[in-house]
């Protein structure tokens, strides 16, 4: 495996990182997630779109202009063998002595890069769906930063697998549906698909806003607004998008089935959907 760090290119063994580096300190640090295709990085202006707004989150200048993450990113794609590849980005605020205040004068950031195989969901869980579990959503306020302190959705993750389910479905405040602790989620309701809000107590996903278009491109209702508790346990489907899971049924929700316990029609409609607009955009 090729990684890049710091300006080279080298073999994962070969990488070496400093204990005083921020993000290993701190957690002072975002990263990115792209899909990889045919070779060929998916969406990557919007993915670096996102990068900027989560480094403009945290007051750390992005370390390369929009033209040299392209450089960056192909040549790792092609020192790598897959040709579905997903690449993740890590940037830290750099090595500093230990202060929760930035270093003044600035200090170079840690820049890495790494490339693993993009694979999809097996199908059997596309003929079953999966089980998530609902828990608070007890992250901070800035969730549209995609920070790496990850912690929260970590433990978040965590009790979902303890509870032997695939994911957890967060609940903010006891009242709205906010997302998934690594996904994004939708309600559907009386054949309306339903979105949450992209404000600050979601990650704005990728996945999420392909579904969307995929959804008025071929007039399936839809509307994004707060979804409430009350109704995500009364949906009728539940989806779980993300750029590694594209589009999975959600059929059990805390020991019980959702709707008939088996995938809809939504489910049926959305998935050959994204996977034609996998074959015939992310390819090309």
């Amino acid at each position: 495996m090729t990684i890049y760090l710091n300006g080279s290119f080298m073999p994962i063994e070969e990488a070496r990182v400093s204990v005083l580096d921020r993000g290993f300190i701190f957690g002072d640090g975002v990263y990115e997630v792209i899909p990889v295709y045919s070779r060929r990085p998916f969406r990557l202006a919007e993915h670096l779109q996102r990068l900027q707004h989560s480094l403009d989150g945290i007051k750390l200048k992005n370390p390369h202009s929009e033209n040299k993450w392209a450089d960056v990113l192909y040549e790792l794609i092609a020192r790598n063998e897959p040709d579905d590849q997903y690449i993740y980005l890590h940037i830290t605020r750099g090595v500093a002595k230990r202060d929760h205040a930035f270093p003044n004068p600035p200090v170079p950031p840690t820049v890495f890069a790494l490339s693993n195989p993009l694979t999809t969901p097996p199908a059997e869980l596309l003929q079953s769906g999966i089980a998530c579990i609902t828990v608070a959503d007890n992250r901070w306020l800035r969730c549209d930063i995609k920070s790496i302190a990850l912690l929260p959705n970590v433990l978040l993750r965590q009790a979902a697998v303890e509870a032997g389910c695939a994911e957890a479905i967060l609940i903010r405040d006891d009242a709205f549906l906010t997302e998934g602790a690594a996904s994004n989620i939708f309600v559907v309701k009386n054949g309306k698909l339903l979105a949450p809000p992209k404000d600050n107590l979601m990650l704005p996903g990728i996945t999420y806003d392909v579904i969307l278009e995929l959804a008025a491109a071929n007039s399936i209702p839809y509307e994004v607004r707060r979804i409430t508790k009350t109704e995500v346990f009364g949906a009728d489907e539940l989806l779980l998008t993300s750029s590694t899971k594209e589009v999975l049924a959600v059929t059990t929700l805390d020991g019980k089935p959702v709707g008939n316990g088996r995938p809809g029609a939504m489910f049926a409609r959305l998935h050959p959907l994204y996977q034609a607009f996998k074959r015939d955009v992310m390819r090309k």
